[in-house]
């Protein structure tokens, strides 16, 4: 490597520190309607960003205030396939009182870059930023062209962000076969000599539903056998407490046995309570790639006191396995019962792709380059992403935003959690491994 290749890469280590806390401190909080002005001063901020380093991106805006940025960057032989680049700029609210350092703050304390979105995923939108102004100063193209896409609306399923784009907007992403995005490249610490990086490879698919039972009304002093609570009431709390049955799908599998190799020891998904005992704080995210889910989140319900409603509702956040959504709509229909109807506010497909090729190859060496003892293993996301919108476009995509991470971390619960933060070291870590890994992809 050159003195000014070093030089460039020591900069972009010190700016994406900067960069990250700057994104923080734009609120762009999603409330799940058509608020989201932060989003537009966001998607200003990046564009400037990139056109200040030679880029032209388009800001792109799909309601009032809802905006994303797309660029593209030049590579060394654009007549090959290019890779996308993606991240969202929106993150879940945040209540300061809860916090240790505001939310919106970009404090960094402890060796770490505070606020909300600061792994859910500023971060990889700091890294990239980071790489890319630093290869235009230097004039160090990709093997391949990089769409570079900053996206609005993720967090409440990209109708307004990456679905507007892949819709109306398709052109921007011609020739772009393979993409990377949020929740994958994280570390996980074994032992001394390994440490696995966990790549996504699929993902859950979600129905976000609403329940709604239709009942008697009345007065609240009299007996009624028709309450519309008490049925939803009780259908809830059989959804809630519901075991869904264990299905290893093909990923799943893989990265068991990635585990189980690396740990010295069988992992038996049918047992889960041993088997998540053994993978600390990653524990929350694998668990719930093991089966089904169906999670109330919201009840409502009547206006006064001494008046029984004609109508109770609640909200479900259901996530399914790929290969099981029929199997999951028609569990959720007999636990529920007969009385209560079920209506989608959101659906998306589940995605799932193999672990294999050279943009899995350009990982793993990017990774090691930096870590000797890496090894990069497929995991399922248990949530969702704007994989999903881009998927639609034949486009094969990974989660890989590097990050190494102290073991002690909670990394898990930070996502959409209190106190949410990511180390410095951690930051400066993925601009390295990012920067490889262009250079290899």
């Amino acid at each position: 490597m050159s003195e000014s290749d070093t030089g460039g890469r020591q900069r972009a280590e010190q700016e994406v520190v900067d960069l990250c806390r700057d994104l923080i401190r734009i609120d762009t909080s999603n409330y799940g309607d058509h608020s989201g002005p932060g989003e537009r001063v966001a998607a200003e901020f990046v564009a400037g960003q990139l056109a200040e380093v030679g880029l032209d991106p388009q800001i792109i805006e799909s309601h009032p205030g809802r905006a994303s940025v797309v660029a593209r960057m030049e590579g060394e032989d654009s007549s090959r396939p290019a890779l996308l680049i993606h991240g969202h700029t929106d993150v879940v609210p945040a209540n300061a009182e809860d916090w240790t350092h505001h939310p919106f703050s970009g404090e960094i304390a402890d060796g770490c870059v505070w606020g909300r979105g600061a792994v859910d995923m500023k971060d990889m939108d700091a890294m990239t930023l980071a790489v890319v102004r630093e290869r235009m100063r230097s004039g160090r193209k990709p093997p391949r062209d990089v769409v570079l896409a900053f996206l609005a609306d993720e967090e409440a399923g990209g109708v307004y962000g990456a679905r507007h784009l892949v819709d109306n907007h398709r052109d921007l992403f011609d020739g772009v076969t393979e993409a990377i995005g949020e929740v994958g490249g994280f570390s996980f610490t074994v032992n001394e000599q390994l440490r696995l990086y966990l790549v996504e490879t699929a993902q859950k698919g979600i129905h976000w539903m609403r329940l709604t039972v239709d009942g008697t009304a009345g007065h609240g002093s009299m007996t009624n056998n028709d309450n519309a609570i008490t049925e939803l009431c009780e259908a809830v709390g059989r959804l809630g407490r519901h075991k869904f049955p264990v299905r290893v799908t093909k990923t799943v599998r893989s990265f068991l046995d990635e585990l189980s190799d690396a740990l010295g020891t069988e992992l038996d998904p049918e047992n889960m309570e041993e088997t998540l005992a053994k993978l600390g704080g990653i524990a929350k995210i694998i668990g719930a790639t093991l089966q089904n889910t169906a999670t109330p989140t919201q009840l409502g319900a009547g206006y006064k006191v001494n008046v029984i409603p004609g109508q109770a509702t609640a909200h479900v956040d259901g996530r399914f396995l790929p290969g099981y959504e029929e199997e999951f709509l028609a569990d959720l229909d007999r636990i529920l019962g007969p009385r209560v109807k079920r209506e989608d506010v959101h659906a998306d497909k589940a995605v799932e792709t193999s672990f294999d090729g050279a943009l899995v190859d350009a990982m793993q060496t990017a990774l090691r380059a930096h870590d000797p003892i890496a090894r990069a293993v497929p995991y399922m996301l248990s949530g969702g992403t704007d994989a999903k919108s881009f998927d639609d476009l034949g486009i094969r995509c990974f989660g890989f935003a590097p990050l190494k991470l102290p073991q002690e971390l909670d990394f898990a619960g930070m996502f959409h959690g209190v106190d949410e933060r990511v180390p410095v070291e951690g930051l400066q870590f993925g601009v390295r491994v990012l920067d490889r890994f262009l250079d290899e992809c």
